[in-house]
């Protein structure tokens, strides 16, 4: 496919130079649906991207759009704050009913402001608020949010060093496989926790990833987190679960936690949480955390109603039956057994991953940014991640079919063939 890059236009002379994700797809983009979208001049590509996992549901998935319309259509409410709304009360009862009781989780649910970050920095207070201490324990390579708070507990330099001030009562502590299994887990941080010399504040939580999406795909083992929960018991420290971007389904269980068989006191959820790309995040937490005074943290768009209601209709025609998770572990191995294909071919690249979130990653890291340049030649949207861009992720929507599925991983393996000095 020919692509002639856009032309000097309002996005060069008018938008800020903080744009990324353009710069490694220069296309203008009109519509999409499903997995795919396409460009002003009609070329089609294939989306392994899915707004960075706020769209597991694919784009303007028909049964979600029929739902949205039919509410703007009627008026409903589209700005409510935090007042009591039909939308809300439907999300809140689908959600106990689709989610929260099949599971036997105990969670009070509350909306902060309406993207990842605003949900994290809701957890780190609360956390902060229930114990009286201000320490929070994160993890190597994790990433957690943009606002100060999340950075605080984001690993990624460049994106710390962005802040422009001291990010502090963040404590990092390595993440499952570190040290390449030559390190006994949690070795270090009970050692500190333990050593009164040790110059470690006691923490009021632990907030981890259970697959570090940004971090490159770095998928902790079932053992591991158990692991660590017990720990937190042990110590008096809460167990917040950053599932923003692997929660939904994206590993196959709605909660990216539940293969491990733990209950986390806290747990963050956006991205597609709403289904249809439409801002929205939530903070869970057990029943005994919730001493929020009213008002204490609050948000402008933290009632949006729109969202609400796609949020409801995915529930409803995703996960009332259990089809999705064994759609998306079905889908899930279709993958890995492609890239073993791809790798086996390649000996500087390896795979990892889970359902339907996976990494390749590369021992150039160049490399990575040299196949997800060719991939979008080829018709086929990639992005990179990993502290230096090594990794090319994979994040398709959670409805795509098949065929499509093998089209794109048949794209990424001609990419790494094309690619290789």
């Amino acid at each position: 496919m020919t692509i002639t890059p856009p032309a000097l236009s309002v996005f060069e002379t008018l938008e800020s130079e903080v744009r990324s994700y353009c710069r490694s797809w220069p296309a203008v983009f009109d519509h999409a649906r499903g997995a795919r979208l396409t460009d002003e001049d009609g070329h089609s590509y294939l989306d392994f991207f899915a707004g960075a996992g706020s769209l597991n549901y694919g784009h303007n998935n028909p049964v979600l759009k029929r739902a949205l319309l039919d509410y703007i259509e009627r008026d409903g409410i589209t700005h409510g704050l935090d007042m009591a709304t039909t939308a809300k009360r439907a999300f809140l009862e689908t959600f106990q009913n689709v989610i929260l009781r099949p599971r036997d989780l105990p969670y009070k649910v509350m909306f902060p402001g309406p993207t990842g970050t605003n949900a994290v920095e809701s957890a780190l207070k609360l956390a902060r608020k229930v114990k009286g201490r201000e320490s929070v324990v994160s993890f190597t390579n994790a990433f957690h949010g943009m606002s100060l708070g999340s950075l605080a507990v984001t690993g990624n330099a460049f994106k710390r060093a962005g802040a422009g001030i001291p990010l502090v009562h963040g404590t990092p502590m390595p993440f499952d496989n570190y040290f390449d299994g030559q390190v006994p887990d949690f070795l270090w941080f009970e050692r500190l926790l333990e050593d009164q010399g040790s110059g470690l504040n006691k923490p009021a939580a632990v907030i981890v990833e259970t697959v570090q999406g940004e971090g490159g795909i770095n998928v902790a083992r079932a053992e591991w987190l158990r692991a660590l929960q017990e720990l937190c018991h042990r110590q008096d420290m809460l167990l917040i679960v950053d599932d923003i971007q692997m929660g939904c389904g994206r590993t196959g269980g709605f909660f990216s936690f539940e293969e491990a068989g733990i209950v986390p006191d806290i747990v963050t959820l956006s991205k597609s949480i709403s289904g249809y790309g439409l801002p929205m995040s939530l903070c869970l937490f057990t029943p005994e955390l919730d001493v929020w005074e009213p008002g204490e943290h609050n948000g402008t768009f933290r009632g949006n109603n729109p969202a609400f209601v796609t949020a409801a209709a995915a529930l409803d025609a995703y996960w009332a039956d259990g089809h999705m998770e064994r759609q998306t572990k079905a889908r899930g191995e279709q993958v890995e057994q492609a890239l073993l294909s791809v790798c086996a071919e390649d000996a500087t690249a390896s795979f990892r991953g889970r359902g339907l979130v996976w990494g390749v990653e590369f021992t150039d890291p160049a490399r990575a940014s040299a196949v997800t340049a060719r991939a979008f030649e080829l018709g086929l949207l990639l992005e990179t991640s990993g502290p230096q861009s090594e990794v090319v992720k994979l994040l398709p929507p959670l409805t795509i079919t098949p065929e499509e599925l093998d089209e794109g991983l048949r794209t990424l393996a001609r990419s790494v063939r094309e690619t290789a000095s």
